[in-house]
């Protein structure tokens, strides 16, 4: 008989056969046979490997939850970012509403100084006599010269009359169309203002079913690897240890593959070595070679500081540290992914808005290999930028400072700790 590795499996088999045994020899009380058939030992040895399967399959489960929750983050941090770019676009509008309100305004004010010049024209104009009478003066004038220029003194207080009025209608063509602009205005910032209410309403649907997930997920997670004990006859605290330390090390497996396929700076070319001078004719023998030191480990290249504003926003993000993520919070102690990343380049100097995809649109994209202490990295779910979901800033040697998610404070750890970013940006 092949040996059933395991301590639960053996158990299990002899359990088996012990009832097979027992069949037999209730079966054939008359016999002194008591060995089992083969058909029956591969029976026994069937329902082992059931139960093995069953402990792969609880493994399989556990690993299905834990996707389930990854996926529920996701979702929620997407659900957070959209009403962050909801809240910045219904923002954007309020400004252009208050610009189109303001150029109305001075249209109307336009309109209003011309239709004033138009009515003083006219008032002008009937005061100093109609248009008859102008032109009784210009028949009755003494000679050619006084009759020209009674007629263009006419003619110039008629065409100033028809430029006043040519004035107006324009002005006021302008103010009409300046506030159906003003109105357009409005009614797009209400509309973008419905949009923000409904992606926070959706965000925070989305951050309880995370939550809710988490919970549901957390007790499932229990129940199987209590199941898994039983099955492997250990302790439930022992498999959960067991257990903590498969995710960790398949984390850790994630984050190596990751980090080595990232591309890598460019390495410095050596320096070509110093030539050999030539040989001096007069030297009757060549000297020998002057005894060589052993090399020395050079002296590591520092990489280049950040600047006083990357220095700043890091120390500004590295003072949160430990401080809660709270979806669409900028602090003060509390943060949302691209809050905290706002907030840190204001105090360096750059502003940025609260919405992630924004702060990439309005950094300068930069590769992998190119990153510097103060960068920001981006996480989307496709090749275009506006599926930006998640941000966060590079501090240096592969690690990031960011706010990741509900129940998980703001954090300093390796940036292949999840997913690897795809999307790289200096402000």
């Amino acid at each position: 008989m092949r040996r059933v590795p395991g301590t639960a499996a053996a158990l299990s088999l002899a359990l088996v056969l012990g009832g097979v045994f027992g069949q037999v020899a209730r079966a054939d009380d008359d016999t002194d046979n008591d060995v089992p058939t083969r058909e029956q030992v591969r029976d026994a040895r069937d329902a082992v490997d059931e139960q093995t399967l069953d402990v792969d399959g609880i493994q399989a489960a556990l690993d299905a939850a834990n996707d389930r929750l990854e996926q529920a983050s996701i979702a929620a941090a997407q659900a957070a970012e959209a009403f962050n770019g909801a809240r910045w676009e219904a923002r954007q509008a309020r400004i252009d509403a208050r610009h189109a309100a303001d150029v109305a305004a001075d249209a109307a004010e336009d309109a209003e100084r011309q239709r004033k010049a138009y009515q003083d024209s006219l008032v002008t104009s009937y005061t100093h006599g109609s248009s008859l009478d102008a032109l009784t003066s210009v028949v009755e004038s003494d000679g050619l010269s006084e009759m020209v220029q009674r007629s263009a003194t006419m003619r110039n207080s008629e065409a100033a009359m028809d430029g006043r009025y040519d004035d107006l209608l324009a002005a006021q063509s302008r103010a009409e169309d300046a506030e159906q602009d003003a109105e357009d205005a409005r009614e797009k910032a209400e509309d973008a203002e419905q949009l923000a209410r409904d992606a926070r309403d959706a965000a925070q649907v989305a951050a309880d079913n995370a939550a809710a997930a988490a919970q549901e997920i957390a007790a499932e997670k229990s129940d199987l690897i209590a199941r898994l004990a039983r099955l492997k006859g250990i302790s439930i605290k022992l498999a959960e240890r067991r257990q903590s330390g498969l995710e960790a090390r398949a984390a850790e497996d994630a984050r190596e593959k990751a980090e080595n396929a990232a591309p890598q700076p460019p390495a410095d070319p050596e320096p070509p070595a110093d030539p050999e001078p030539p040989a001096d004719p007069a030297d009757p023998e060549p000297q020998p070679p002057a005894p060589q030191r052993p090399p020395e480990d050079p002296e590591p290249t520092p990489p280049p500081p950040p600047s006083g504003g990357a220095q700043a926003a890091i120390g500004f993000a590295r003072a949160q540290l430990g401080e809660p993520y709270r979806w669409g919070a900028a602090g003060p102690d509390s943060w949302d992914c691209s809050g905290l990343t706002m907030r840190a380049w204001a105090t360096g100097g750059r502003s940025l808005p609260h919405y992630s995809v924004a702060q990439y649109q309005q950094s300068t994209p930069i590769g992998a290999a190119e990153l510097r202490p103060g960068d920001l990295v981006f996480w989307g779910s496709s090749s275009s930028s506006s599926s930006i979901y998640h941000v966060a800033m590079y501090v240096g040697d592969g690690r990031i400072i960011h706010a990741p998610r509900t129940g998980r404070p703001v954090t300093e750890e390796s940036m292949y700790y999840w997913i690897t970013p795809n999307f790289y940006a200096r402000p």
